[in-house]
């Protein structure tokens, strides 16, 4: 580097000042979009989040505007909380929304109208919750909780080993409530495959002990059942409706789980999916940061875009301090540099960046960050879970 002749004779006292670097553009994250039918503005994502505040499982006007405030403050695409398809035990809350029943479906019209009219996009987020306790200990949900074998963690027994009839009733119950979502107005749909949750404890070794043709030794036998419900939602919505997966390596029920130790592994599993009527793949990761595998800095929504050449979306805890698991637990959580984000995006690792905890404080996180306004941006405290901002 050249340095001026005068500083070369400067006083000791007086630093050698370096020029600061450029700022890191926001071109990629404000870039429109299109997804077969579906065209986003830009690419921030809102990040489905349970709320429950749907009592009996139907959205009420508040749930309405609390999407509306987000749609207009340029969230580019709005992916609802997850929601219940017509399984009875699909869900373990009474108060979190269901996505099918004439009163449920006409509070979802009502949504997407309102998210709409405000210039917005948005695709439901379609729910099973498979093996898991209910948060109420009050209440029980209709019929007996799903499972591919009973376990809701491996060695812990829970739920009951769905029959052949048992699963294609549930396959069915996706493709119905995506077909309802396109009849309604929705942009596109979500199928949440993460967290442990019923279509993830099919893929799971763990909980997944099945010797029929929806279990297996392999990860790519284990997928047979998503890969079902895709192919099912796909004839249910057409060729050109987009369709979104949201998976994850770990599970709620253990942090530390993966279902792909390799690259190889993982494109064994995503292929198929791809294949079955994945458009586009939401890729949990608690840090969005952290490398999937060793010897690249790629994250998990990186590697799912390089071995299936679809669309990605990156998530976990972005534009915060700290991640989520421990917010969620009550450490707060300061605005964070969205600047490694940015380059990541930039150079085409992934397509669209999901943002959960920032965008459920702030409905105009994305507008602040698209004007500049960072100093007005909000740290997440946890008693944001209890309103609807």
């Amino acid at each position: 580097m050249r340095v001026a002749a005068e500083q070369l004779f400067r006083s000791p006292q007086t630093p050698l000042r370096f020029p600061e670097p450029p700022p890191v553009s926001q071109d990629a994250l404000f870039s429109p979009l299109t997804i077969k039918s579906m065209t986003l503005p830009n690419r921030i994502v809102m990040a489905p989040m349970t709320r429950s505040f749907s009592p009996d499982g139907v959205p009420t006007e508040d749930v309405a505007a609390y999407y509306e405030r987000r749609a207009a403050n340029a969230v580019g695409l709005i992916v609802s909380e997850g929601t219940g398809v017509a399984r009875p035990a699909s869900l373990n809350d009474k108060n979190v929304p269901r996505f099918h029943g004439e009163a449920e479906l006409a509070a979802w019209k009502t949504v997407i109208d309102r998210v709409h009219a405000a210039g917005g996009v948005m695709a439901p987020q379609l729910w099973h919750v498979g093996a898991v306790r209910t948060r109420d200990p009050e209440w029980n949900p209709p019929g007996a909780y799903d499972s591919p074998s009973g376990l809701s963690s491996p060695g812990k027994t829970f739920g009951e080993p769905m029959s052949d009839a048992d699963v294609q009733d549930a396959i069915d119950a996706f493709a119905r409530a995506a077909a309802d979502a396109k009849a309604l107005g929705f942009d596109s749909v979500e199928l949440h495959g993460a967290h442990g949750y019923l279509i993830d404890q099919f893929f799971w070794d763990g909980v997944n002990l099945r010797t029929d043709r929806w279990g297996g030794a392999t990860l790519p036998e284990r997928s047979r059942f998503a890969a079902e419900i895709l192919k099912a939602v796909r004839k249910a919505v057409g060729e050109d409706y987009p369709v979104i997966i949201r998976l994850s390596q770990w599970k709620q029920q253990d942090f530390t789980a993966r279902l792909a130790a390799t690259p190889a592994e993982m494109e064994a599993w995503l292929e198929p999916l791809a294949d079955a009527g994945a458009d586009v793949f939401h890729c949990s990761q608690r840090r969005f940061w952290e490398p999937e595998f060793e010897g690249s800095d790629l994250n998990f929504a990186g590697w799912a875009k390089k071995l299936t050449g679809k669309p990605t979306i990156t998530v976990g805890s972005v534009g915060l301090s700290g991640e989520f698991i421990a917010a969620y637990g009550g450490e707060a959580s300061q605005p964070a540099s969205l600047d490694g984000l940015l380059e990541r995006l930039d150079r085409g690792e992934f397509d669209m960046v999901a943002v959960g905890r920032a965008l459920l404080q702030d409905p105009e996180w994305a507008v602040k960050v698209r004007d500049g306004r960072n100093a007005e941006l909000k740290s997440f405290e946890r008693s944001a879970m209890g309103v609807l901002y």
